[in-house]
């Protein structure tokens, strides 16, 4: 998975349009040029696509932080370097603080994804590389956690999305052959209509 489709979900999971993504990124002490994010959010197919570096996206999750829990005071946003990887095991601890979910929270927002995992498992991911019970995240947590992040805060999109559009055309009712009208019907006369809240009523 790539970080584009990370920045990618979570702006649309979170409503971010280009002037608050790039406000995001500036409360991490990063200048965004719009062009620049343009082509981020473009597809691997598209001209002009380019690829998210690990530093982009850091800053990006380190703003959004800032956004939504404020900014702790003496503690500046880490810049990555060249050499220096984002794991998906920091992907999900920098959401997890952004948006201060609980384990609980994590849990069922990947439920609403129809992803199962267990507290245990959870917790693995969240303990130091040198620990013993330490497990690094798989791609597919990370995937699962941004669409249960849609579900949860968007769910008129998700909706939309996957409810096909279904025409029903009420079936024609084949037209009954015409009855010969006899003799003895053609001379009864034309029953009397009334002026009854029942409607028309017959003759006997």
């Amino acid at each position: 998975m790539i970080h584009n489709d990370i920045l990618r979900r979570l702006r649309y999971a979170l409503r971010l349009d280009d002037t608050a993504t790039i406000a995001i990124f500036s409360l991490a002490n990063y200048e965004m040029e719009k062009d620049y994010l343009s082509m981020l959010m473009k597809k691997e197919d598209e001209p002009g696509f380019m690829l998210c570096r690990d530093k982009i996206l850091s800053l990006f999750l380190d703003g959004l932080i800032i956004q939504r829990r404020g900014k702790q005071e003496g503690v500046e946003p880490v810049v990555l370097k060249g050499s220096e990887r984002l794991s998906n095991n920091d992907i999900l601890r920098k959401i997890r603080i952004a948006m201060s979910y609980r384990d609980e929270d994590m849990l069922a927002i990947l439920k609403l994804a129809n992803f199962r995992l267990s507290k245990g498992e959870l917790n693995a991911m969240f303990r130091k590389a040198d620990h013993r019970n330490y497990k690094e995240s798989g791609d597919q947590v990370v995937r699962n956690l941004l669409k249960g992040m849609v579900v949860k805060y968007r769910p008129d999109a998700v909706k939309t999305a996957t409810t096909p559009v279904v025409k029903t055309h009420k079936p024609q009712k084949p037209n009954k052959p015409r009855q010969a009208i006899s003799q003895k019907d053609k001379a009864k006369p034309a029953p009397e209509e009334t002026n009854s809240v029942w409607g028309k009523v017959d003759p006997k």
